[in-house]
């Protein structure tokens, strides 16, 4: 697999513990849905602490950080940021208390994507919704097999997957990324254009139409999950 090839029309990297990817996820599959094409759902695992720190709070308070005052700002920024657009989706967003792990549920999306693609979306709301509630172990393997049997998928043979050959493509995969110019999720590839954010939605629709008319300008869309595709 080479981060900016797929046989697909558009490639999506995503994480479970971005709250940028989970504002994206449901109009993305809207996107899908409505174009009826197949998108090619990659995670990528966020490094977070190499450049904004780690943190770990108990009981709502910080406990444990190694991030300057600039970093916390970002981040509290970003969580405001991604409630405007969890909150019109009927949707809750807490701030996670540590800096999680998420390979393991990002693994889950390629073993849905090899085992059972239809059920992917199911598998998106199994895992991200409780997450950010707080109602999760995303570093639980079983944790994740429950969400995949949630989901209708298969789970016979995920843990070994996890720990073998899913291991080594998640991380094969995520040894490519920065190189190649993928930093951050949601990131959107198509004929070698890389997008970074949900706010290229429109654009992404745009051109996987044919690119016929204006390219459209660049912005999120308040109302609805409907209207941001378009």
């Amino acid at each position: 697999m080479k981060a900016l090839e797929s046989d697909a029309p558009l490639i999506v990297y995503v994480d479970i513990k971005s709250p940028y990817a989970f504002v994206a996820i449901r109009p993305t599959l809207a996107l899908e849905k409505a174009l009826g094409l197949r998108f090619d759902w990659r995670p990528l695992t966020l490094d977070i602490p190499s450049y904004l720190g780690s943190a770990r709070k108990s009981k709502g308070k910080v406990v444990e950080s190694t991030r300057s005052a600039s970093q916390w700002a970002r981040v509290k920024y970003a969580y405001r940021d991604a409630r405007r657009y969890t909150e019109r989706q009927g949707l809750m967003l807490k701030g996670t208390e540590k800096i999680w792990d998420s390979s393991i549920p990002n693994i889950g999306i390629s073993w849905v994507m090899q085992t059972d693609r239809d059920r992917l979306g199911a598998y998106f709301e199994a895992v991200y919704p409780p997450f950010w509630r707080r109602g999760l172990d995303i570093e639980d393997i079983a944790v994740v097999e429950a969400c995949l049997e949630q989901a209708g998928v298969d789970t016979k043979g995920f843990a070994d997957f996890v720990r073998g050959e899913g291991r080594a493509q998640h991380d094969a995969l995520q040894a490519q990324l920065h190189p190649s110019g993928i930093y951050g999720v949601p990131t959107y590839v198509f004929d070698g254009t890389i997008l970074f954010g949900r706010e290229h939605l429109p654009y992404v629709r745009w051109h996987l139409q044919g690119r016929e008319g204006p390219a459209p300008d660049i912005a999120y869309a308040m109302d609805d999950i409907e209207a941001l595709p378009c």
